[in-house]
């Protein structure tokens, strides 16, 4: 169990300053570095919490992108499915179209169409991570939040009770 002089100094060491209080302004002093030192964690995890956001808008984009990719290989797996062996397949590299193997343009499908699904496997992952993390941060902040909101009310001023006393 602490004593009065403990949480002095506590409360000297969290405030920076070296100042000796009253019982009356000990609480006061307390509550207020209670609340700076709140405040200053709110401040962190909400940092902490856009950062996340943004790392989850990367992933998003990047899921996007890799399912456009998907589909558009799967669309020329499907029209090579429809060549017969006298037709001709070309690539293009760069400005120049080039001739290739249709067996092989076949292979380089299949293994782009694997590459892709890995990726988004990869990708979908990262997103649930970075989901949970942002749960996490939420749960903190609202945890801090209500922290401060008690704080606040236990030290807002208390009404004074007029007894109803008229003078004469």
């Amino acid at each position: 169990m602490r004593s009065y002089v403990d949480y002095q100094k506590l409360v000297c060491s969290i405030t920076g300053t070296n100042v000796q209080v009253d019982d009356k302004h000990f609480e006061s002093v307390t509550r207020s570095a209670m609340t700076e030192s709140l405040q200053a964690k709110l401040q962190l995890a909400s940092a902490e919490f856009q950062k996340t956001q943004g790392e989850l808008s990367t992933a998003v984009e990047a899921r996007q992108r890799l399912d456009a990719q998907l589909s558009e290989n799967e669309l020329v797996k499907k029209e090579f499915a429809l060549l017969k062996p006298e037709n001709r397949v070309f690539k293009l590299l760069g400005p120049v179209l080039v001739k290739q193997d249709q067996v092989e343009a076949k292979s380089n499908i299949e293994t782009r169409l694997e590459f892709i699904r890995s990726e988004i496997k990869r990708v979908e992952a990262q997103l649930q991570d970075i989901q949970g993390r942002q749960d996490k941060k939420k749960v903190e902040i609202i945890e801090i939040q209500t922290a401060l909101q008690q704080l606040q009310t236990q030290q807002a001023p208390k009404p004074v009770q007029h007894l109803g006393m008229v003078a004469a």
